[in-house]
């Protein structure tokens, strides 16, 4: 089965925020509570896409991944928030948990990278959860290296550590 990836639509945006939701449970639950992960509901996050999404999609991109019409991955980039305009920044990078180990976070990654060296951008950047084990071994897996840079972020009510991760693009 053929995996397609295309630019994200309008009306893909409501299950673009259910599958960020179960990707992210998925992902935090080992050291997340399920108190803390059942906000934003899927719903809710549909709703955050859209409103995300009418804001910035002149200069973001939202590529989805899909099999027989059905979404199973995205990634979202766009200018890096630290405001150097050699850099992208990897907004969010969400597969369906079934997915993962598959090759499509592969092939979803290969694509980001690509729009972003035909962005002009030299350099991509991330942030990822200090402690989401698994999604810090993908990235340095494909040259992704930490840069010793740190930021504190809520989920839920849950304060967490963020880790910016950078690659030559």
């Amino acid at each position: 089965m053929t995996v397609t990836l295309r630019a994200a639509r309008a009306d893909d945006l409501i299950a673009v925020g259910a599958l960020h939701q179960r990707s992210r449970v998925a992902a935090y639950a080992p050291f997340l509570t399920a108190e803390t992960l059942a906000e934003p509901t899927p719903a809710a996050l549909g709703q955050y896409w859209r409103e995300r999404w009418s804001y910035e999609r002149a200069d973001h991109v939202l590529t989805v991944a899909e099999r027989e019409g059905q979404l199973i991955g995205f990634s979202y980039l766009g200018p890096d928030d630290q405001g150097d305009p050699t850099t992208g920044l990897l907004h969010a990078f969400h597969l369906e948990p079934a997915e993962r180990g598959r090759g499509l976070g592969r092939m979803l990654m290969a694509n980001a990278l690509a729009e972003m060296r035909s962005r002009g951008w030299r350099v991509a950047a991330l942030w990822v959860l200090r402690q989401n084990g698994p999604a810090r071994r993908f990235y340095e897996r494909g040259g992704w290296r930490p840069t010793g840079v740190t930021q504190e972020e809520l989920v839920g009510s849950t304060p967490t550590v963020l880790l910016r991760y950078r690659r030559e693009l």
